[in-house]
């Protein structure tokens, strides 16, 4: 499993519901289930994915996130992940909203676009930049709503969310060392975020 994927799993406790969204191959849900007593289930739209997930034996339905979101009743869940994905949705602040309302727990990891390599790259090199945490070429990249640290603490705020923790992590996804703290924005290649109704 992804470093990151074990501090999301940290976060979320023992013996709750769990909403993930863009599960990938479902291996956050599978450790949730056997190792933390949870019940879940996942939302995904790559169909190899969907069935590795089937393979674990994980609850998932197919589809667009986006849509499935809809679906769901309010209050169904008691944690709703979205983990690096939130960049790749056509409507972010809809998505944000929706999870609201189906979980009050929320947790959200995404790529910042404020990290100090990438504003380098932009201002002194003049093309899109390219990183582990970016791997995609202008043309061919799934990113469509980039976004800083900043920004998306700007959108938590305005959907009236509030951030109860946020840990800095890397491009390998590990948690960063204490000095990323002092200024996340410039230094986190990416962050993890617990958010409350």
């Amino acid at each position: 499993m992804r470093p990151d994927l074990d501090i999301v799993a940290a976060m979320i406790g023992r013996d709750v519901r769990v909403l993930d969204l863009g599960c990938g191959n479902g291996a956050l849900l599978e450790a949730l289930i056997e190792r933390q007593g949870c019940r879940g289930l996942g939302v995904e739209n790559d169909l190899e994915d969907f069935h590795e997930c089937i393979g674990r034996g994980v609850p998932v339905t197919h589809g667009d996130l986006e849509q499935e979101l809809h679906r769901i009743d309010n209050d169904a869940f008691d944690w709703a992940v979205l983990s690096l994905t939130l960049q790749a949705v056509k409507h972010p602040d809809d998505v944000l909203s929706q999870m609201k309302r189906v979980a009050p727990r929320l947790i959200v990891s995404l790529p910042n676009f404020g990290h100090w390599r990438l504003r380098r790259d932009l201002t002194l090199r003049g093309h899109m930049p390219v990183t582990p945490t970016l791997p995609y070429e202008w043309y061919d990249t799934p990113n469509i709503h980039l976004c800083t640290l900043r920004d998306f603490e700007r959108l938590v705020r305005d959907l009236d969310l509030k951030v109860e923790r946020m840990i800095p992590v890397g491009a390998d996804g590990r948690r960063t060392g204490r000095h990323t703290r002092l200024a996340p924005n410039l230094l986190a290649e990416r962050a993890v975020y617990s958010l409350s109704t």
